[in-house]
């Protein structure tokens, strides 16, 4: 009996990734970490590649629907052509499940 070989295609990380938030509480659970990153090390490159992995596995015209951002704007503001505004991380936010809010630092309480 001969074994044949299987050509296994290999995928990289981002197509790994795509393909997993797919499905809507491992996407769910993939933002909320990428949030609590955010909150830790403001590295907004970071929080914004995950949203964006997050865009194209559940649909950018479905997040450009839900944001209210026209869906060129997403592609440039993802791909680094555009710095987003407040308010613009704001509906993404939102459009995404998430809101954005303000705690006061306990350091400068006074």
């Amino acid at each position: 009996m001969k074994k044949t070989k299987e050509k296994r295609k290999l995928r990289n990380y981002d197509e790994w990734l795509i393909e997993s938030l797919q499905d809507p509480e491992e996407a769910q659970l993939y933002l909320k970490a990428a949030f609590e990153e955010y909150k830790k090390d403001k590295d907004l490159d970071i929080l914004l590649h995950s949203i964006w992995a997050y865009a194209k596995a559940q649909g950018v015209s479905d997040l450009a629907k839900r944001s209210k951002i026209n869906r060129q704007n997403l592609y440039r503001i993802f791909t680094g052509e555009r710095n987003p505004r407040f308010k613009t991380m704001e509906s993404i936010a939102k459009g995404v499940g998430f809101e954005v809010g303000f705690n006061q630092i306990p350091s400068l309480r006074k």
